[in-house]
């Protein structure tokens, strides 16, 4: 007994060195927003949550309540958030839902965030409810646990309405395109097969004349332009088949609608030029004395330098054409004081791979799914610029040797707008092309091994060494 007691006081005692059992302190609660509100998007209607201090310091007067999504009844739930005193609106992004209460909140002048469903993560041992859903939303808003998405002002978010309905206008336009080409095959028609473009100056006459009723192949042939590299025996052969009354019918169908929408986009991109005359920061502006509209004030340094506008300087950029500039421009915005640096643009278009660490090991992850506008131009300017003697162009077809198509259009569309958003936010800046000889100035030690190898390559059993000149001579 005497020995177990000794134990228990030599126990008790190194329990005394480090603190004992401690004691129970007032922990002071960290609270970033005091009077949050958020609202639990649905269709038709949102469960609304706000929180604002109570009668004590440890206490919270709440109310959770459903408003109806039509304009009358958020406009006065605006007008009501704004009385309280609410300091930030939180929304969580379900489907289009969200607008109205984003749009009606920031006309109200509420500080409004949109966040994504994916930060509001539902609990272990917490109810599924809308009510329990929209408290839960407001506590993170209160401890600023959330992220908030991008979401542009009025004016960019026009341009973006603008270039989105231009981009699905001309995929309906290649559908129908398509559509032709499988009729032309269904009349055993190959003339796809002979010529590169069924739509060009040459292959749309051919479509037109058999819906005219035209079917000698002689004819058709003829009205082939001279600069298509198919002969007229290889036309009057393609030009040859079953074509039918049914056929001309169906085709008449969709070249009518192909013209329709080709008017729609000549009308759109009239449009969209007027919306962007009207955006701050697209203006021709000089960096030295800041004039906007595309001159230089009396004495500017610059004098006689000519200021392009945001369109033509993004146009600069390899590949990328004034309609992806424009859809650039509409989806990353003209602000980029929301973006850190331009690899968190890149990183919010989905251009950079996640790191995956588990212990030891750590390995990149796949991009995901980014703005699939930004990141089909993206791809559009890269396919462009990969046939190109040009820097990006060396590095598409570099990437590609080593590590396929897909990831070099990836990494070659996340240099592209690392570029745009540098141009964006700096008036002044112009992309200037490092040449297709870019790699082998930075690192010639690394082209000389790689043609060592080369060389190596077409000669088995071969070892190529270098030798100095002098040696080379005297030799």
């Amino acid at each position: 007994m005497a020995a177990r007691k000794n134990d228990n006081a030599k126990v008790s005692g190194a329990a005394g060195q480090h603190g004992g059992d401690g004691a129970e302190v007032t922990e002071e609660r960290v609270e970033v927003v005091t009077y949050a509100a958020a609202i639990d998007v649905a269709k038709g209607f949102g469960m609304v949550c706000t929180r604002v201090p109570g009668s004590r310091a440890d206490r919270k007067r709440q109310k959770v309540w459903r408003v109806d999504a039509s304009y009358g009844a958020v406009v006065a739930l605006m007008d009501h958030l704004r009385s309280e005193g609410i300091q930030r609106l939180v929304l969580e992004s379900t489907s289009d839902y969200w607008r109205i209460w984003y749009y009606l909140a920031e006309a109200a002048g509420l500080q409004v965030w949109l966040v994504n469903a994916r930060d509001v993560k539902h609990l272990p041992g917490r109810g599924k409810s809308d009510r329990e859903d929209s408290v839960w939303l407001c506590k993170l808003n209160e401890r600023g646990m959330l992220r908030r998405s991008f979401v542009p002002p009025e004016g960019i978010r026009d341009l973006r309405s603008l270039t989105r309905t231009r981009s699905r206008l001309a995929q309906d336009q290649a559908r129908h395109r398509s559509r032709v080409e499988k009729i032309l095959e269904d009349a055993l028609l190959k003339i796809s097969v002979v010529i590169s473009d069924l739509f060009g100056t040459s292959g749309r006459r051919f479509p037109g004349a058999l819906v005219a009723g035209q079917r000698s192949p002689k004819a058709l042939a003829a009205l082939g332009d001279y600069r298509l590299k198919a002969s007229t025996a290889e036309l009057e052969a393609a030009l040859t088949g079953r074509f039918r009354e049914v056929h001309a019918f169906e085709i008449a169908t969709h070249l009518r609608l192909i013209d329709a929408i080709n008017a729609e986009i000549a009308r759109l991109d009239a449009r969209i030029e007027q919306q962007l005359a009207s955006i701050p920061g697209v203006a021709p502006a000089c960096g030295d004395c800041g004039l906007i509209g595309g001159g230089h004030s009396p004495g500017c340094a610059s004098d006689g330098t000519p200021v392009l506008g945001l369109v033509e300087r993004l146009d600069e950029v390899t590949g990328v054409g004034v309609r992806n500039a424009q859809v650039t421009i509409a989806e990353l915005g003209t602000d980029m004081s929301v973006f850190p640096t331009p690899g968190h643009a890149a990183a919010w278009a989905r251009l950079t791979s996640r790191t995956l660490q588990s212990g030891t090991t750590t390995k990149n992850g796949r991009t995901g799914k980014g703005n699939p506008y930004l990141r089909g131009a993206l791809g559009q300017s890269v396919m462009a610029a990969a046939k190109t003697d040009t820097r990006l162009g060396e590095q598409y077809r570099r990437i590609a040797r080593r590590r396929g198509k897909q990831k070099a259009i990836v990494a070659v569309s996340r240099v592209i707008c690392e570029i745009s958003a540098i141009l964006i936010a700096d008036p002044g800046a112009r992309f200037t092309d490092p040449g297709a000889d870019y790699y082998s100035r930075v690192n010639p030690a690394r082209q000389t091994r790689s043609k060592i190898r080369d060389l190596e390559r077409l000669n088995p059993g071969m070892k190529v060494t270098l030798t100095p000149v002098e040696t080379a001579a005297t030799a």
